[in-house]
């Protein structure tokens, strides 16, 4: 397989980067004095400053408040069983964090013992599991962090009975089966694998430093040199390229391992500040449209949500305007919406020393990054709901969790999603018919998934044929003009063989709508172009485009092209027993037939109903933007 040349350029630099600090360094050890509890995120005596932050601020009390509703409900409910849902296990896994790390913290920030024994119990539970499923790693790093963030946190006052059951299993089934090659691939990888196992490897290393310190000084050296390698996939400037709910996942983990390093041992050895890492806090930002709905491109469900790593960000970098989205989702009636997220105590820790009050807009409206997947990210207004959003993806379908995306968009306006995005489909649910899901080769299971492939995607679909997973575009000129911000992307490479060249540029003009514009060159044969937008709205077909209607409001699609342009919808039905059905959803664009060595261009112009009137006559070359 080819990959993007991008991607050779960070693996590269990175590996000398690795190679260089396991050179330099080894982690000091942790003190070996087992009364040295907790070391883990939250430190004795600072419950106070989280008191005193609760005390004074309605926002975080209602989030404090909300965490002990949940523990309260953790008592009418069974304890943790050791039961896959087919290969995995983490589901139980990702529970038992929730429970641990919620029970522990209301247990230390009220010293209600109902709280001690129920933590207590669940960990007893989980002890007794048989393993913590090693052959999806993802399941031990879970286990094992919420296994020891109880451990640490509850240490004085568990019996040791059960700190020594608790700590046998920590170190049994969680440990030491990553020392087992069979298991530990995460180790070299670039991806979330890598930041997630790392950093419950980590904390387990943390918890029973004082019992085993040879153990966790090995597990922790380990950790520091090689989760550089998924850090590496930040640089130059912070796009993650496993998208918004992994950046949840990979990245929270990441932060979580970084805070631990500093918390235990007085150092995070300089890792972020690594090229990309803090500016991945303004991708996360701006990969949220008005509507508070994320850009779902790859294997990310549509739903915005708050993400207590980026209260980590803010005061690492002194800039709480990077809150500006997590703010609002902290402003809600029910608080309990946000009990779901195993990770919500943390959020008290890393935004003790931010008021809600010193939160405002960010400045920037447009945000570029480059990297294996890159973005650009633009939009009219941070206030305003009615803004305009555009979100538009380069890079490659060969990162992982990608799709065949290549040259996607979304588009935000009045407060309704226009051209969306299917996003992911359960795995569990493709796995269990039988369809391999990680595939990345050309003819990999995974694109006859409906959901994966450029067929239903924001993009060209040329003959009928997919987008080539070795090809890779990067964004290739952008600005931040507020009459015309845009970006262009060559797109060439990921149609090989198909198209001597293709070029899309999109942009908002005077605040008011959208373009897209493709630029296409024909090999030596006739081809046919299919140009599609997902949509949720209503739509009526046009003679030079079409109408979209939802909730009440109305977007103008206009299209201009060669005279044998058709406009067309196509089903969102996949038709097999597989796929997920896709009801509301219609595929909107056109088709034409292009001759044989011929050059043309495609514009369409995404218009709300407010701005018809002030739609001026554009047709300007991609060169000349």
């Amino acid at each position: 397989m080819k990959f993007p040349p991008f991607f050779l350029l960070i693996l590269s630099a990175t590996l000398l980067t690795l190679s260089a600090c396991k050179k330099e360094a080894s982690t000091p050890p942790i003190s070996n004095d087992q009364g040295n509890h907790p070391q883990l995120l939250l430190l004795e005596g600072e419950e106070e400053q989280i008191h005193t932050l609760i005390d004074t601020d309605p926002v975080w009390q209602e989030v404090h408040f909300a965490i002990l509703q949940a523990c309260n409900k953790f008592f009418k409910k069974e304890l943790l069983e050791r039961k896959l849902i087919g290969r995995r296990l983490l589901s139980v896994s990702r529970e038992c964090i929730r429970r641990v790390f919620y029970l522990s913290y209301a247990y230390r920030m009220t010293g209600d013992e109902r709280f001690l024994a129920r933590a207590e119990a669940e960990m007893l539970a989980v002890a007794g599991f048989s393993d913590w499923n090693p052959s999806h790693f993802l399941d031990v790093a879970e286990m094992t962090m919420g296994m020891a963030i109880g451990y640490d946190w509850l240490y004085h006052d568990l019996p040791e009975s059960s700190r020594t059951k608790i700590r046998q299993a920590i170190r049994t089934k969680g440990l030491e089966p990553s020392f087992d090659n069979n298991y530990n691939w995460f180790l070299g990888s670039t991806n979330n694998w890598n930041q997630v196992c790392n950093a419950g490897m980590t904390f387990g290393a943390v918890a029973l430093a004082g019992a085993y310190p040879e153990l966790a000084r090995d597990v922790i050296d380990r950790a520091v040199s090689t989760i550089e390698l998924p850090m590496g996939v930040y640089q130059p400037d912070g796009a993650y390229p496993e998208g918004y709910a992994y950046w949840g996942y990979g990245t929270s983990m990441n932060v979580l391992f970084l805070h631990a390093l500093e918390k235990a041992m007085g150092s995070d050895y300089g890792l972020p500040q690594m090229p990309g890492f803090l500016e991945t806090a303004g991708f996360l930002q701006h990969m949220l449209g008005t509507t508070s709905l994320c850009f779902n491109w790859g294997d990310c469900n549509l739903g915005g949500s708050l993400k207590p790593a980026m209260f980590w960000f803010a005061e690492q970098t002194s800039d709480p305007s990077l809150l500006w989205m997590e703010r609002k989702f902290l402003e809600i009636d029910d608080y309990s919406r946000l009990t779901g997220d195993r990770l919500l105590p943390a959020i008290l820790i890393w935004g003790k020393n931010i008021p809600m009050d010193q939160i405002t807009a960010p400045e920037r409206k447009v945000w570029v990054g480059q990297g294996s997947n890159p973005v650009a990210l633009m939009r009219t207004s941070w206030t305003d709901p009615q803004a305009i959003y555009l979100g538009f993806k380069a890079g490659s379908p060969s990162v992982n969790h990608g799709h065949m995306d290549v040259g996607s968009f979304i588009m935000e306006a009045d407060g309704v999603r226009w051209a969306s995005d299917f996003g992911s489909q359960d795995y569990e649910s493709l796995e269990s018919k039988g369809i391999q899901v990680f595939g990345r080769a050309q003819d990999a299971q995974r694109w006859s998934i409906f959901r994966f492939n450029n067929y239903v995607h924001n993009t060209l679909t040329v003959d009928g044929e997919l987008q080539r997973v070795d090809g890779y575009a990067g964004i290739d000129r952008y600005s931040e003009d507020p009459a015309f911000p845009f970006a262009i992307s060559d797109i060439s490479t990921v149609y090989d063989g198909q198209l001597q060249q293709s070029r899309r540029g999109v942009g908002i003009r005077e605040e008011q709508y959208v373009i897209v514009r493709d630029e296409v060159s024909t090999l030596d044969r006739p081809t046919v172009i299919r140009w599609t937008m997902l949509t949720t709205a209503n739509v009526s077909l046009t003679e030079n485009g079409a109408t979209l209607i939802k909730d009440g409001k109305t977007l103008y699609m206009r299209v201009s092209g060669p005279d044998n342009l058709q406009m067309r919808t196509w089903s969102t039905d996949p038709g097999t027993d597989y796929d997920a059905p896709n009801p509301g959803k219609t595929l909107l664009g056109f088709e034409c037939e292009l001759p044989a060595n011929s050059s043309e261009r495609f514009q369409v112009l995404l218009i709300p109903e407010d701005a018809t009137g002030a739609v001026s006559p554009f047709d300007q070359p991609l060169s000349e933007w």
